[in-house]
C-alpha cells in the first residue's frame, strides 16, 4: 500500500478550495449532529451546544431566512425538522464563507494533508461508530420489533409508508441479523488499512438505508444522506485505483493516509491509548447496553392483564349514546392494550390516537393521557362482567365516559404472516 501523505504533492486551487469547504462543513456537521457516535459528547459539550443552537438557529430561520412561521420544535424522533434543515443550511453558509476567506488568506499553502488527515479519522470514527451501534440494535431486534395485534389488525391501506417499512422489517429476525452484522463491519473504518474496504461495505449499506428513508418517507433523511456523502469522501482518494481495479483490469495498490509524524514517544502512545479507549468503551459498553435492552422486548416481557383488541358496542358520552353506525369522528370503535403504560384507540373514522395510560390493577382503574394534547386525558374504572366483556367508566376532560366492548380472541401467531415461516420448496409462489 502506498502513504497517501509520504509525498509532499501539490495540491490544485480547486482541490484546495474544494477540501476548505468540506472541513468546515463536514466538521460542523458531526459536532452539531453527534446522534450518540462519539461517546460522552451529548452529555458533556453536545449539550451546551444544543442549548445555544436552539436559540441560535429559530434566529436564522425568522431574520435570515424569513420563514412563514416561528421554529419550536427541534430534532426529536424526526431528524428531518425544520430545526434540522436551517443546522444544514447554516453550516453549508459558514463552510462557503470560510472557504472564501481560508483562501484569500492561505493562498501559499500547497496542501492540506495533515488536516486531510484528522478530518478522514473524524469521518471515520463517526460514520463507524454510529453504524457499529445502528448494527447492534438490529443483531437484538430492537429497531424493527415484530409486529404486534395493533400492526397485524391494521389495514395494510392504513399504513403509513414507514409503518409498512418497519412491519416489514421487523417481521423476520434473520434479515435483522443481516443487517446488523453488515452494519456492524462499519468497524473497518475505525482502522486506516482497512478503511477502503470498510467504506465499499458501508457505502452498500448505507445507501440502503438512505434509499429507505427517502422512499418510505422516513425522517432520518439529513443524516443518512450524510453517511453516505462522507462515506464517498473517504474512498475518494482510491476512487482512480478503484476504477481500473474494477473496471479495467488493471493490478493497482491502495493509498493509505498517512498519520502526522509525532516527534515525541509520550504523544504518540497517548494518541494510540485514546484511540483504543474511545473503540473500547464504544464497543464494549455499548454492546452490553444493548444486550441489557434485549432483555426488555416487547416480545419478552410478560403480557399485562388487559392485553388484547376489544371492539367497542356501546359508546355513552354524558348519558348520550353514540351508535355503532354513527360516523361521529369522535366514537371509539377499538382499544388495543399490549402494554401496561399505553394505550391505543381506533375511531369510527378510522384515525387513530395514542394514550399513556397507568393501569391499576388492585383498584381496577386507568389514568390516560393523549400523547399529542396532554389537556385530553381522565381516569376510567373497569370491571369484567365476564372474561371477555369489558367494561370502563370514568371522565374524559370533563365528559362522563361509559364504554361497553368485547375482547377479540386474538393470538399473534396464529396469522398467516407469522405463521408461515420458511419454505426450501416452493412448488407456486406462496403470495397472499
Amino acid at each position: 500500500m502506498e502513504n497517501l501523505t509520504s509525498q509532499n504533492v501539490h495540491w490544485s486551487d480547486y482541490k484546495k478550495i474544494a477540501f476548505r469547504f468540506s472541513f468546515i462543513f463536514f466538521g460542523f456537521f458531526i459536532i452539531t449532529s453527534n446522534n450518540g457516535a462519539y461517546p460522552f459528547w451529548n452529555e458533556t459539550v453536545g449539550r451546551f451546544l444544543e442549548a445555544s443552537l436552539q436559540i441560535f438557529i429559530p434566529w436564522i430561520g425568522k431574520h435570515v431566512l424569513h420563514l412563514s412561521y416561528d421554529i419550536t420544535i427541534f430534532t426529536n424522533g424526526s431528524g428531518d425538522t425544520t430545526y434540522d434543515y436551517v443546522i444544514v443550511f447554516t453550516i453549508a453558509l459558514v463552510a462557503v464563507l470560510g472557504a472564501i476567506i481560508s483562501t484569500a488568506l492561505d493562498r501559499k499553502r500547497t496542501n492540506y494533508n495533515v488536516l486531510y488527515y484528522w478530518l478522514t479519522a473524524a469521518m471515520r470514527f463517526y460514520v463507524g461508530l454510529m453504524l457499529f451501534h445502528y448494527g447492534m440494535v438490529k443483531v437484538v431486534k430492537l429497531q424493527f420489533p415484530s409486529p404486534d395485534i395493533y400492526r397485524l389488525t391494521e389495514p395494510i391501506g392504513d399504513l403509513s409508508p414507514m409503518g409498512l417499512a418497519w412491519t416489514f422489517l421487523g417481521f423476520s429476525d434473520g434479515y435483522n441479523f443481516f443487517m446488523g452484522i453488515a452494519e456492524i463491519a462499519a468497524l473497518l473504518l475505525l482502522f486506516r488499512r482497512t478503511m477502503t474496504v470498510g467504506a465499499i461495505i458501508t457505502l452498500m449499506t448505507a445507501s440502503n438505508v438512505m434509499a429507505v428513508n427517502y422512499f418510505y418517507d422516513v425522517p432520518v433523511k439529513i443524516l443518512s444522506t450524510a453517511l453516505v456523502i462522507m462515506t464517498l469522501f473517504l474512498l475518494l482518494n482510491n476512487a482512480g485505483r478503484l476504477f481500473r481495479f474494477f473496471f479495467v483490469g488493471q493490478t493497482t495498490s491502495l493509498a493509505i493516509i498517512k498519520s502526522p509524524i509525532l516527534k515525541k514517544r509520550w504523544m504518540y502512545t497517548s494518541k494510540m491509548v485514546f484511540k483504543f479507549l474511545v473503540i473500547g468503551y464504544a464497543v464494549v459498553y455499548g454492546t452490553i447496553t444493548v444486550w441489557k435492552y434485549k432483555n426488555e422486548l416487547k416480545d419478552s416481557r410478560p403480557k399485562p392483564k388487559l392485553y388484547g383488541l376489544y371492539d367497542i358496542d356501546i359508546f355513552i358520552v354524558n348519558n348520550d349514546t353514540l351508535p355503532n353506525s354513527s360516523l361521529d369522528a369522535s366514537r371509539w370503535n377499538q382499544l388495543v392494550f399490549e402494554d401496561n403504560d399505553y394505550m391505543r384507540v381506533r375511531f369510527k373514522s378510522d384515525s387513530v390516537a395514542g394514550f399513556l395510560a397507568k393501569v391499576d390493577t388492585i383498584h381496577q382503574k386507568i389514568d390516560i393521557k393523549y400523547r399529542a394534547d396532554s389537556t385530553m386525558r381522565g381516569t376510567l374504572h373497569y370491571t369484567f362482567s365476564n372474561p371477555d366483556n369489558f367494561i370502563l367508566s370514568g371522565t374524559i376532560r370533563n365528559d362522563s365516559v361509559t364504554i361497553i366492548s368485547k375482547r377479540r380472541k386474538i393470538e399473534t401467531k396464529n396469522f398467516r404472516l407469522i405463521k408461515r415461516g420458511f419454505h426450501w420448496i416452493n412448488e407456486r409462489p406462496y403470495n397472499k
